[in-house]
């Protein structure tokens, strides 16, 4: 479980098709305090650490199924790239964010930028099968990042990124046309699911 709070940004460092994706991802971690089989989020997609090292910066290593490519935003993964990064939430921990699983539940579209004083604010277009669990003020996961949802209109919805999440996150490089990882609000899943079924 993670809480949607990034606490490093990591970058691709190397990506191997094998049997499964595996990727080296460059990161600020002190990988001496992390464990193999440990779950790190990557955009906001769980993935278990498989090998580290410190040369020449600290990495991990993870492998990525097909599947997971499929279902992310990862097929679009390339060398370079800026990745938000969350270690898995431990008891004690502050719960600053939301409930965050790192299951992504699809892809959406970044389909406006605007800028509004200091703020940016981003406009998303959710898949349509998922565009029924998005609600004004409420929560959802993008790219790892757990945001407030400001307004909904059909499957767009729209968010406004403060100077802070912009700088401490991936969400200040935010470009029309991106392909975001989005994880709904568990709670929502479950009203919806009462609702169809209660």
């Amino acid at each position: 479980m993670f809480t949607g709070i990034v606490t490093d940004i990591g970058h691709v460092l190397e990506l191997e098709q094998r049997g499964d994706l595996r990727a080296r991802i460059g990161t600020g971690y002190d990988v001496g305090g992390i464990d193999i089989g440990a779950s790190i989020a990557c955009d906001g997609v769980c993935l278990t650490v498989v090998a580290l090292g410190r040369d020449p910066q600290n990495w991990f290593d993870v492998e990525i199924s097909a599947e997971t490519v499929g279902a992310t935003n990862v097929g679009g993964w390339a060398v370079g790239k800026r990745l938000n990064l969350e270690r898995a939430l431990k008891v004690g921990d502050e719960l600053g964010g939301h409930i965050v699983s790192g299951h992504v539940d699809g892809v959406a579209r970044v389909i406006a930028v605007t800028d509004q004083g200091d703020s940016t604010r981003v406009t998303f277009r959710a898949p349509p099968e998922l565009a029924k669990f998005i609600a004004p003020k409420g929560s959802v996961a993008l790219n790892g990042t757990s945001l407030t949802v400001n307004e909904v209109d059909g499957r767009d919805f729209g968010i406004n990124f403060i100077p802070h999440t912009k700088t401490a996150t991936t969400w200040g490089d935010v470009a029309v046309g991106d392909l975001i990882n989005l994880e709904i609000d568990t709670m929502a899943r479950y009203v919806a699911r009462l609702r169809d079924y209660g």
